[in-house]
């Protein structure tokens, strides 16, 4: 298990989820963090990701590093979410084994089971069937990076996991409307009409599917916590045959679109119309994580979504007058 001075790698530690994983990393003194933005290490070249771990060694690696995005940029931009999420992890997961780290965590999504996949989803369910069209690119590089951790472990008796979280949100999410997730989406929707004065903010599809929402500062939590199980309970991860290496991490919880949107502009404080637009694009109809196997281990997540929306407005209104100033 990690200790204090444990050399930590956390790749990716300036966006959602790795600022989250530093942030809960820091508030429980772990000192000797190895952090390198984008343009200190290009996480793509294969050669500059070599000579980093070959002079840094660190001990654990959190692989938060990936190019994200929503339904949008997803159907848009697909090769770009293929070539740049294989770069990464392909690089990362090989050098970790060549410099000998204890252990990885590989970060994904659950976007990598498939579009009709029994509800709630197992992590057993993977590769059952064909995938949500809209963000298939990014889907299966993240079950490239599964399979990359398991086929190490295999080969070469690495302790790889990798954790699929639901939809995620919370401090340093992306708002850009082209780019960002469906929460993102809405909040930055509502508070530009209620300054705006709009009557009325459009939101894509019918408003019927169900997703499941965790606070990243909940995910970074349980990224700790499976990082830092004992032996007995990680090994115990990595060799259950139904599914080797993946565990699922979410709320459990889930609502429609169309509620999200009221406890968006209730949050917000918008008093305009919601309007669906049913030509466009739903994604998939529910997407539920079935997150058995974390909660029998011992961690639940803290954060209600009413609350968590509440927190990302004001982190929202924040990073604004940020950059007004």
């Amino acid at each position: 298990m990690m200790d204090k001075q444990s050399k930590i790698f956390v790749a990716g530690h300036r966006g959602m989820v790795g600022s989250a994983i530093v942030r809960k990393l820091q508030s429980e003194k772990y000192s000797n963090l190895l952090l390198r933005t984008s343009s200190e290490l290009d996480l793509r070249r294969q050669a500059d990701v070599e000579a980093f771990f070959t002079r840094e060694k660190p001990d654990y690696v959190f692989l938060a590093a990936a190019k994200v995005g929503g339904i949008i940029a997803n159907s848009t931009y697909p090769a770009d979410f293929i070539y740049d999420n294989l770069q990464i992890q392909n690089n990362i997961i090989h050098n970790a084994w060549q410099t000998g780290v204890k252990r990885l965590l590989f970060l994904g999504s659950t976007c990598i089971y498939p579009k009709l996949a029994p509800q709630p989803m197992k992590e057993e369910h993977l590769l059952t069937g064909p995938l949500e069209p809209t963000n298939d690119a990014y889907a299966i590089a993240k079950i490239a990076g599964i399979m990359q951790c398991r086929s190490y472990n295999r080969q070469y008796g690495t302790r790889y996991l990798a954790a699929m979280p639901n939809n995620l949100y919370g401090p340093n999410d992306n708002f850009d409307l082209e780019k960002s997730h469906v929460l993102p989406a809405l909040i930055r929707k509502c508070h530009e009409a209620k300054v705006s004065g709009a009557n009325q903010v459009v939101i894509w599809g019918t408003g019927s599917p169900l997703r499941e929402f965790l606070q990243v500062d909940d995910l970074a939590e349980a990224c700790i916590f499976l990082m830092d199980l004992d032996d007995t309970r990680y090994n115990g991860l990595l060799a259950d045959e139904t599914a080797p290496a993946l565990i699922n991490v979410g709320s459990g919880q889930e609502v429609t679109i169309r509620e999200l949107a009221l406890l968006v502009k209730e949050a917000v404080g918008f008093s305009g119309e919601l309007t669906f637009d049913t030509t466009k694009p739903d994604g998939t109809p529910r997407k539920l994580a079935d997150c058995t196997r974390i909660h029998a281990l011992g961690w639940r997540h803290r954060i209600a979504l009413k609350e968590g929306i509440a927190a990302a407005y004001q982190w929202y209104l924040d990073s604004l007058q940020q950059v007004h100033r």
